[in-house]
């Protein structure tokens, strides 16, 4: 994880508008910090950096790697980051409750037809019979932190299933595939770029899909300071419509594959700048395209999703019942769906 400075933010822890798509650029080398993950989902920020996206826009974009999603919000809230894409976590939500960050809109979505999230069982654990979903009770399930994605979906399929399993906070995604594969842990869920070549190298097992238990899941969002949002309103659309171009490349070329072959290997070369850097191209290629799930047009946001996964946070007593889809998101950015 990239270093910042946290200024104190860890203590704060504890009617849609269309995406304006016309006009010249507003602004003028204006620098800013993306957080990011090194996974394919994040895709958009890198195409929009290298086609020169963010370049027309006025925007001087320098990218912060982070390991999961709440230390992202952190950096977000402090002002160490700018505009992030990720899965909304607990720590997110808290942080938008004291007023510190704002969702914009939507990025990575579950989708009928692609090829999603997976849900993985240890060699061990399939070996003594988890060989699907419905096998879960009693089993360990591999979380970051408590209130984290992998915990919501980890949670909603165990509740699907009649399942009782507990989960272990592992901090970071590398940890948990270590885990996974010495077989501390017995079950995970994760994007198919990690997923397929992990199963496929035989390190652990595919037992089912996501998008079986929690259909068109609103998978990451984007998101920023609250003080962005209010008050840097043309910084903040210039952002989306640099990173909206850039996922319009990314459907085209890997999800839809209408740009053609050459585009594919393109978008692949590209992305291979940011994810599985430490393979070759040849190895890292496959892994790559396997990630290639939707991103949505215009950064729309599943509203439904948002308030499927606020009212899970709620019930798990993660956040305060307080809290609306208002708290949470800016509507006025991009499309509600």
């Amino acid at each position: 994880m990239t270093v910042f400075s946290r200024r104190g933010v860890l203590g704060l822890l504890g009617g849609a508008a269309t995406l304006p798509m016309l006009g010249g650029p507003a602004l003028a080398n204006t620098k800013i910090n993306v957080g990011a993950l090194r996974f394919t989902s994040h895709a958009p920020s890198f195409v929009a950096f290298e086609r020169g996206y963010f370049a027309e826009e006025g925007l001087d974009v320098e990218f912060k790697f982070f390991q999961a999603a709440q230390p992202m919000a952190v950096a977000i809230a402090s002002g160490d980051a700018d505009y992030a894409v990720t899965a909304i976590s607990g720590g997110l939500v808290s942080l938008a409750e004291k007023g510190a960050t704002k969702v914009i809109g939507g990025a990575l979505s579950e989708e009928p037809g692609i090829d999603g999230q997976m849900i993985l069982a240890s060699n061990a654990a399939f070996e003594a019979g988890l060989t699907e979903a419905a096998m879960l009770d009693g089993k360990s399930f591999a979380t970051t932190q408590a209130g984290s994605s992998f915990h919501y979906m980890g949670s909603k399929i165990a509740g699907a299933e009649n399942a009782s399993v507990s989960f272990k906070p592992l901090q970071k995604v590398g940890a948990i595939i270590g885990a996974m594969k010495s077989g501390q842990v017995d079950a995970w869920t994760i994007v198919p770029h990690i997923g397929k070549a992990l199963a496929g190298a035989g390190a652990v097992q595919h037992i089912g899909m996501v998008s079986d238990y929690i259909p068109d899941y609103q998978v990451t969002t984007v998101f920023t300071s609250a003080a962005n949002a209010a008050n840097e309103r043309a910084k903040t659309e210039a952002f989306l419509r640099a990173f909206s171009k850039g996922a319009d490349d990314f459907n085209a070329a890997l999800v839809d594959k209408t740009a053609g072959d050459d585009a594919a290997e393109e978008m692949v070369t590209l992305i291979h700048k940011y994810v599985y850097t430490d393979r070759p191209y040849d190895k890292a290629a496959p892994s790559i395209r396997n990630g290639a799930m939707r991103i949505n047009k215009g950064a729309a946001l599943n509203m439904g999703s948002v308030e499927d996964q606020l009212g899970w946070f709620k019930s798990e007593g993660l956040i305060k019942n307080s809290i609306t889809t208002e708290t949470l998101v800016d509507p006025s950015y991009v499309e509600m769906m």
